[in-house]
């Protein structure tokens, strides 16, 4: 976890804290002031309440105002919501991606249900109780925007009568040479299946096994240890085998078998090996078998930052990337995530090979667990950003239904996001499905099936300069001290 992560948690905390003092003193009072059978009556009711309305980890205020910069380059069109039609002062040329600046307000109802916003048969959802300013993806809508007959409306919520429309214009990156980074398994699906599938010239680079939390795998008998070791190699398996079902063989996939959570400590202290934290291994060679060339760290096995660094400096002179698909270092506070953003530039600046362009993803969040929010198959507005980023552009790519269907099976391959709901939480979906109106898709119960199955995938777009190796990374920030869906 960043810094600022672990201090939005502890205010988090604090905040819960008082209120359970002020809620049992409240229960006390009641008991002996009126009734004593009122008590579990409450305290049965107050506990379906907070699963319906008050479970979600957000971590600032609804009225908050998102503040998104672009760069100055960047076109702002006025526009203005007239009879629920979106009417623009301007044109909008051959831009490929549209973010609509505008202040969404809740209504009585959008306090109990996500507020949503429809643009044409496209649904964006909010934070309950919304009142600030929030980005809208247009992108895929610039037809009936060009013809003045896309039509914008809110549900349990209430759009202002003026509004912004930011025009990008992009190349297509997926006819570029590209390089993914994936921290783990999975990450290159979850941010970018929809861009590579489409790639002709497209490598997949996994940097770590993924082996921690391997607790269901005991089932089979192991220990912990072996668990881990199980998980790990289960996981390697997955960032070489999976990508085929986008048409990416594994030629061109290479896994790196470092070991989860020990990233930024191998960044703090570049030349220490840093074993696995649950599996007892130290050599990465071990998950390397498989990789179509040989790399620097296959010399000693050692888990360092060293090796990781000149590792990722051999695949960028080796596979030439146009392009380098890479975590946010500043958005998504995940440990291994700012790290290895933070490793590829540090290759990318001493490499004979420099990619023009970096694409930024963001697969978690500081502020909010549940971006993008809504259901599956909506479009994916822009997230919360209450301290300001860098003014990077935007590339968000559209995917038609086959393209997202694909996506979901090959994230249902992906044997970390298999793993069935605890009872508890089983309960609190179908609260919330009865009471909040939320719906989960069909595709796979883990909740990035509902997160990233969408009408488009986001990248901000950061060009790969001489300067780009600082990148605002929270590399010293970073503590590692457990993984973000733990929290």
């Amino acid at each position: 976890m960043t810094v600022r992560k672990q201090r939005l948690l502890k205010r988090h905390r604090q905040r819960k804290r008082l209120f359970m003092l002020a809620a049992l003193l409240a229960l006390v009072l009641l008991g002996a002031l009126v009734a004593w059978w009122l008590v579990p009556l409450v305290l049965a009711l107050g506990w379906i309440a907070h699963e319906a309305w008050f479970a979600d980890h957000l971590f600032y205020r609804p009225r908050d105002d998102y503040r998104h910069a672009f760069p100055p380059d960047v076109p702002a069109l006025p526009a203005r919501l007239e009879q629920g039609r979106l009417l623009l002062d301007g044109d909008i040329g051959a831009a490929e991606t549209l973010i609509l600046e505008v202040r969404v307000t809740a209504g009585p109802l959008g306090r109990l249900f996500d507020p949503q916003v429809w643009i044409g048969d496209d649904r964006q959802d909010f934070e309950r109780g919304v009142d600030g300013l929030r980005y809208l993806n247009l992108s895929g809508q610039q037809e009936a925007l060009r013809a003045g007959s896309l039509r914008i409306r809110g549900r349990f919520c209430k759009l202002a009568g003026t509004a912004t429309l930011h025009v990008l214009s992009n190349p297509d990156y997926a006819g570029r040479r590209l390089l993914i980074v994936a921290p783990h398994a999975d990450d290159a699906e979850l941010a970018a299946f929809g861009l590579y599938s489409r790639s002709p010239e497209v490598a997949i680079v996994t940097l770590t096994q993924g082996e921690i939390e391997a607790g269901r795998y005991r089932r089979f008998g192991l220990d912990p240890a072996a668990a881990a070791r199980l998980k790990g190699r289960l996981r390697c398996w997955d960032s070489l085998a999976v990508p085929l079902w986008g048409g990416v063989p594994q030629s061109r996939c290479v896994q790196l078998g470092y070991y989860c959570l020990q990233l930024p400590a191998m960044a703090a202290e570049p030349q220490r090996s840093f074993g696995s934290r649950e599996s007892g291994e130290s050599d990465i060679r071990s998950a390397r078998r498989h990789n179509p060339l040989p790399l620097p760290g296959d010399a000693d096995g050692a888990p360092t930052w060293s090796n990781l660094v000149a590792d990722l400096r051999a695949l960028l002179e080796h596979f030439r990337p146009e392009v380098v698909v890479t975590p946010h270092p500043e958005l998504d506070p995940h440990a291994d995530h700012v790290a290895a953003s933070r490793a590829l530039l540090e290759a990318a600046a001493g490499s004979a090979w420099r990619p023009g362009t970096l694409l930024l993803y963001a697969n978690h969040l500081h502020d909010n667990d549940r971006w993008p929010m809504g259901p599956a198959e909506g479009g994916i507005a822009l997230p919360p950003v209450i301290e300001p980023l860098p003014a990077d552009g935007l590339w968000s790519p559209c995917l038609d239904a086959g393209t997202r269907l694909d996506k979901a099976a090959a994230l249902a391959m992906q044997h970390d996001l298999q793993t069935p709901l605890p009872a508890k939480k089983r309960l609190r979906r179908l609260i919330q499905r009865f009471l909040a109106g939320r719906r989960w898709p069909l595709t796979g119960e883990d909740e990035f099936f509902r997160k990233t199955v969408r009408r488009h995938e986001l990248f901000w777009v950061r060009p790969c300069t001489a300067d780009a190796p600082a990148m605002h990374a929270h590399g010293p920030e970073q503590t590692g001290d457990q993984p973000l869906h733990a929290l």
